[in-house]
């Protein structure tokens, strides 16, 4: 398994235990934005890359999984759904296993995030909700490679993030 630099990843482990406090209510506000968007349906399958505590798995209604590089992190899951130890640049599932991948602000801190939207795209169906925090350093790289690995039908401005809501370019321009 690809690991994350080893101070972000430490940062993560270490905050644990108050993630929920930090970041629970506006991870839970862009879930339900990206819930009121997709509206899954029950017999759907859904990633989310980057899942932290993974609190807000449940709204969504449909079978899900969640990845984390952070096992301290998913071990505050208290959910249904599956979650495990996963990087986005090598994500442990088939081709088009999901019918909808979402990753919320996590983009940003992908070791490789052409490889991790890459691997995003392989293992989805059609339809993806990415977000990244817009004050990233990285904001303007993130946003050019999800306009050229997706097609991008809708951009929805959040207090902190930009979600792109997407799907699958033609196969033949998404190659490597």
């Amino acid at each position: 398994m690809r690991t994350y630099p080893f101070t972000l990843m430490t940062y993560y482990d270490s905050i644990a235990d108050g993630y929920s406090e930090l970041h629970g209510e506006e991870q839970q506000k862009k879930a339900r934005i990206i819930l009121g968007r997709l509206k899954p349906g029950r017999n759907e399958s859904l990633l989310d890359v980057g899942c932290g505590d993974a609190s807000y798995l449940d709204m969504f209604g449909c079978e899900c999984v969640g990845v984390d590089p952070s096992e301290e992190l998913l071990e505050k899951y208290e959910g249904i759904h599956q979650v495990l130890p996963a990087v986005a640049e090598d994500l442990p599932f088939e081709d088009s296993e999901f019918d909808i991948v979402i990753s919320i602000t996590a983009i940003q801190n992908f070791t490789d995030p052409e490889k991790g939207l890459r691997e995003i795209e392989r293992v989805c169906k059609d339809r993806f909700a990415l977000s990244y925090l817009k004050r990233s350093p990285k904001a303007p790289a993130l946003e050019k490679l999800i306009r050229d690995l997706f097609k991008v039908d809708e951009i929805v401005e959040e207090d902190k993030d930009l979600i792109f809501f997407c799907t699958k370019r033609d196969e033949s321009k998404n190659s490597p």
